[in-house]
């Protein structure tokens, strides 16, 4: 092989040594046909993915939106809720209505009827009363405040209630304030004299 020089240098020419350099070696047809089928799964792949995870977004937007509209009340709602006690309060304290006096029956009754309209609104959106009395105590509704002793109920029943609790959907507003049975020792004594 012949070395060229070129004229303004006097060097030798290397742009054909490099143009060779810089053409791709022959690559067979069926080995490019592999590369581009590989190329084309991942990219499938990649397509896919960002569907799902384009999905799951959407899902989620609807499920946050979906909880937003049924828990947004929430926090007015358990404003309300120590207005419902009072209410209750005033209906539980007040005396027997004595026929001689219509001023305090009528007072009454529009209490008990304020009464029943503000538990109706809160059933219209699903907000309810949690009545425990009798049931097994639950950690997860209810907040025991003492026990009571030679009750004749299981351990753990609820033969108190001291304030009334309230669920909004399927969440706990506020857990019902209560006195559970407390355990009769001689009956949970096993006998081991047998």
């Amino acid at each position: 092989m012949t070395e060229e020089t070129t004229p303004e240098t006097g060097r030798p020419d290397q742009t054909a040594d490099t143009a060779a350099a810089a053409e791709p070696a022959a690559v067979s047809p069926e080995a490019r046909i592999v590369e581009l089928e590989e190329e084309l799964a991942r990219l499938k792949d990649q397509a896919l993915r960002a569907l799902a995870e384009g999905e799951n977004i959407r899902r989620r937007a609807e499920r946050e939106k979906e909880e937003a509209g049924k828990y947004a009340v929430a926090s007015l709602a358990r404003d309300l809720v120590s207005v419902a006690d009072n209410l209750h309060r005033a209906i539980a304290a007040a005396p027997a209505a004595d026929a001689r006096d219509e001023t305090l029956a009528n007072i009454l009754t529009g209490v008990e009827a304020t009464e029943r309209e503000l538990l109706a609104a809160f059933e219209r959106r699903g907000i309810s009363k949690l009545e425990p009395m009798g049931q097994k105590f639950d950690p997860n509704l209810h907040e025991a405040v003492f026990e009571v002793p030679g009750t004749g109920q299981p351990a753990g029943t609820v033969v108190q209630v001291l304030q009334a609790g309230f669920t909004i959907h399927d969440r706990l507003l506020r857990p019902a304030m209560v006195g559970v049975a407390k355990g009769d020792d001689t009956a949970t004594k096993v006998d081991t004299t047998a």
